[in-house]
């Protein structure tokens, strides 16, 4: 009889954790997505003030070669001090980091925003959105392990990156254009992945319950960041291709 309770009870039991832990999931999720909003809320507020203002703001960078590559290559610094030490900070150092790694980002677009037409700007972020949107879906409903593609689209991530680098002195259109249409691929790619693997962490983090709070926020301070670089390098991407200069 004991036996037999006991068989019965134990499916009610997992499929309550399994509740709580999808629960927990979601809203870890959730939190990851309205840091990356806030985010690029930020950056876009910096950039339309910037280019707004380009006189007062843009022109005294532009001039300053020191200054200039400082706004550049700082959000690199920033992103590589937030993924590699985010352990030993706590969670209002992250956001403060994080917050300030938007501010710079914006900084950076708010130069687009002037070579650019509005209607480029505007229309490619829309892209940007929709692409983004549909690929996060997929990641995160998917039944089929993305790391395989994962890889192959980090490793095209580099590419794109010491590419980038290079055409940053060189200034060629022909190879920004190219850069452009293969970070749409990576990019786009890369969404549904990180997505996947942003909710397997959480679903790792609540599988046990026993995960602190901080230590949750960090991750999902983390999964905002990494989701943000994808929308951002999706729309410069985009923008490169499809953007019509003034």
């Amino acid at each position: 009889m004991d036996t037999q309770n006991h068989s019965t009870s134990t499916p009610e039991h997992l499929f309550s954790n399994a509740n709580i832990t999808g629960a927990r999931t979601k809203s870890f999720m959730a939190n990851v997505f309205a840091f990356m909003f806030l985010a690029l809320a930020i950056s876009a507020t910096v950039a339309y003030i910037f280019s707004a203002n380009a006189y007062e703001l843009l022109v005294p960078i532009a001039t300053n070669k020191l200054l200039y590559y400082a706004v550049v290559f700082a959000p690199l610094a920033f992103s590589l001090l937030i993924y590699l030490r985010f352990h030993k900070f706590s969670v209002p150092v992250l956001i403060f980091l994080f917050i300030l790694y938007s501010v710079l980002i914006g900084i950076s677009l708010s130069f687009l925003l002037i070579v650019y037409t509005s209607t480029s700007v505007f229309s490619c972020f829309a892209a940007a959105a929709v692409m983004f949107g549909i690929m996060a879906f997929m990641g995160y409903t998917t039944d089929k392990d993305l790391t395989s593609m994962g890889r192959l689209l980090i490793m095209g991530f580099i590419g794109i990156f010491v590419a980038s680098l290079i055409n940053f002195f060189m200034q060629s259109d022909t190879m920004s254009y190219i850069i452009g249409i293969v970070g749409i691929v990576v990019f786009t790619g890369l969404t549904a992945y990180d997505v996947q693997k942003i909710k397997n962490i959480g679903e790792g983090l609540d599988a046990n319950g026993n995960t602190l709070d901080a230590d949750r926020k960090k991750y999902s301070i983390i999964g905002a960041l990494t989701l943000y670089i994808d929308f951002i390098n999706l729309f410069v991407s985009l923008l490169r291709v499809f953007g019509e200069k003034k």
